[in-house]
């Protein structure tokens, strides 16, 4: 990561504590934040019956499909632990929700996973085809960025804006999410050392939660130990959520999934579990956890939020 990002880019902007009522908690709150970031990206894309229509109503059907919102749940969780105006990270918690969103549209075709199931549904490819299925993917790219060059909080902030993008393309690109994915593609039928396998996880899934997670942090301006601190608990909690994926594949219900179960194993993934054993993903998936609550401990009470969200990631069931 650039040291610019390090840099309290938005040194001399407001930061205002949020409205969370007393006694409440994250559990209460993580309902009205997922519909707050449905209603961010609705608003954000462009309408279903815009010309032309079959690539909006694929770029809508890929987003607005009723996922569980995780990435822009660390970025509203980190928000709240910082005392972050929650309108400030609206629009890089859209923009990094909608770049996963692309990445699945990709990672489903023929060419790569030849899934035909996401979140429980047809698949873009499968619902609307191909060709529109990349179209569909490649604008859900370029719109993301829009959430946050076009966000009225952001307005008047361009070294934030800046810093924003550089810090999502940067994980979302080569040397990270899209990167990841190349590992995982070569992967297929290999064996890789566990040093190798979690330098892909840390692409392929990592670099989009960190990035959710320091997404908030630049919008806080906090200083570089902070910075740090958050940096640590994103990559341990990032590849816990990722081992977690893998040890799902194997034992998850299809139905609570959305995904056929064993889908990872049927293309010759390079998973945890199959290259370690279940007992070993289990346990390096605990280890990781507890390493980042670890982290967590240094910043107090304020971060509940993130310390429930944690926990409500780590030991799911879909």
């Amino acid at each position: 990561m650039h040291t610019l990002i390090f840099q309290n880019v938005n040194r001399g902007f407001s930061v205002s504590e949020n409205s969370v009522s007393a006694g409440q908690s994250f559990a209460d709150r993580l309902q009205s934040y997922q519909q707050r970031i449905e209603q961010s990206m609705d608003a954000g894309l462009p309408p279903g019956d815009a010309a032309p229509p079959p690539l909006h109503q694929a770029m809508r059907y890929a987003v607005l499909n009723g996922g569980k919102r995780i990435r822009p749940l660390f970025c509203y969780a980190t928000a709240e632990a910082l005392g972050v105006d929650l309108a400030m990270v609206d629009a890089p918690a859209a923009c990094i929700e909608m770049i996963h969103a692309f990445s699945l549209v990709h990672d489903d075709l023929p060419a790569m996973d030849d899934d035909d199931l996401r979140r429980g549904k047809p698949t873009a490819h499968i619902a609307f085809g191909e060709a529109v299925a990349i179209l569909a993917g490649d604008a859900l790219q370029m719109q993301a960025f829009h959430m946050i060059t076009r966000s009225p909080a952001l307005d008047g902030k361009p070294g934030l804006q800046v810093a924003l993008i550089d810090l999502i393309a940067e994980a979302a690109g080569s040397h990270g999410m899209t990167g990841g994915q190349a590992i995982d593609l070569a992967a297929e039928g290999n064996t890789l050392s566990q040093s190798e396998l979690e330098t892909m996880f840390a692409k392929k899934t990592g670099c989009l939660i960190r990035a959710s997670i320091l997404s908030a942090c630049l919008c806080a301006g906090v200083d570089e130990k902070t910075m740090q601190d958050y940096d640590r608990y994103a990559r341990d909690i990032g590849l816990a959520f990722q081992i977690k994926d893998d040890v799902l594949d194997e034992e998850g219900d299809t139905a609570v999934i959305g995904k056929p179960q064993g889908s990872d194993r049927a293309h010759g993934k390079a998973t945890y579990p199959s290259l370690f054993g279940m007992d070993k993903a289990k346990d390096r998936c605990e280890e990781l956890y507890q390493q980042a609550l670890a982290v967590l401990d240094r910043q107090g009470e304020s971060a509940d939020g993130l310390r429930w969200l944690s926990q409500y990631v780590i030991k799911r069931d879909f």
